[in-house]
């Protein structure tokens, strides 16, 4: 059952929950200010984030967790528009002098605004010349990442996938996918938006000849001097719109399928596994995981950002002692 469906008294309990499980892991993530700053290298490699005052300390783990198991890139951050100049002193100090882009000096031209849409879009001008890696704030890395590694030194893109049944599905043509997810047609709002814009690819110009997956764009990978561009998101998403109209068009999410739309008709895109690289969706944790996505549906459904939060940071002091 979601929040949404629990009577009314359920969810201002739920609220509060979230909440205080909200607080407790900030308290958590506060620990990060005290890890040594990364040192990026300049070695062709891009971390980009999209972020804003409220998940800097969020951030903070997430990059350093990651950068400490990659050992590789600098940072370019989008700044929602909500960034203080405490919040930049402190980026400053442990990302390196990282480059911040102000989300409001990004053209999105004919594609939306928001939703992220600024993030992918200057993801694809940076990758003319780098291998750009979108990171997420709410992603925790927790091993080390063979997987990630062999895809930037073979310059090929890596895709985080949605869940394990995209997994065994793979990439599809788009009218195979179609048939697959969603063998009654199509589907109607109010419907999550995904499902109504997913369920009418049949109808995509020439829908045969291009392919999708279900995945993630928290966590992706973009090869360097790939085919994919701001030409590329404008066609696909001038399509999608012509498809489902655009006040379903511009909610949030359109972003992410753009991006899984876009890897997914790259020559040797590929799939992480999914049991080492996933989105927490309230199932059981292994400890096995090498990276996971905290997707806001249950980030503070529970105490288990808190205890990997915590895992990571520690891992990064054992780190430190050594």
């Amino acid at each position: 059952m979601s929040a949404r469906t629990l009577p009314f008294t359920c969810r201002i309990v739920d609220r509060l929950l979230r909440r205080t499980r909200m607080m407790a892991h900030m308290r958590e993530a506060r620990r990060v200010l005290a890890m040594p700053p990364i040192v990026p290298p300049d070695d062709g490699v891009v971390i980009l984030s999209m972020i804003g005052t409220r998940t800097v300390l969020p951030y903070l783990v997430a990059v350093k967790s990651f950068h400490h198991r990659l050992r590789m890139g600098r940072i370019v951050l989008i700044d929602d528009g909500s960034l203080t100049e405490a919040d930049r002193r402190t980026l400053a100090r442990h990302c390196g002098q990282p480059r911040i882009i102000p989300i409001s000096t990004v053209d999105t031209g004919e594609c939306p605004r928001g939703g992220t849409w600024e993030r992918l879009l200057t993801l694809l001008d940076l990758r003319r010349d780098a291998y750009v890696i979108q990171l997420d704030s709410d992603t925790l890395t927790l091993a080390e990442m063979p997987e990630v590694r062999a895809a930037i030194a073979d310059n090929r893109n890596f895709i985080l996938l949605g869940a394990p049944d995209s997994e065994v599905m793979g990439i599809q043509r788009l009218p195979d996918f179609v048939r697959w997810k969603y063998p009654d047609g199509p589907i109607d709002p109010p419907a999550h938006m995904q499902a109504v814009i997913e369920s009418r690819f049949g109808g995509y110009p020439e829908a045969d000849r291009h392919s999708y997956v279900r995945a993630s764009s928290g966590f992706a990978g973009f090869a360097r001097g790939g085919p994919s561009g701001r030409a590329e998101a404008a066609t696909f998403s001038r399509h999608v719109q012509a498809l489902v109209g655009a006040e379903i068009w511009t909610r949030w999410g359109s972003e992410q399928i753009t991006s899984n739309f876009l890897l997914s008709n790259e020559p040797e895109s590929r799939l992480l596994p999914y049991a080492l690289y996933s989105n927490y969706w309230r199932l059981p944790v292994t400890g096995d995981e090498r990276l996971v996505h905290f997707v806001g549906t249950h980030r503070y459904s529970d105490s288990v950002y808190r205890g990997m939060t915590r895992r990571a940071i520690d891992m990064l002091m054992q780190a430190d002692a050594k």
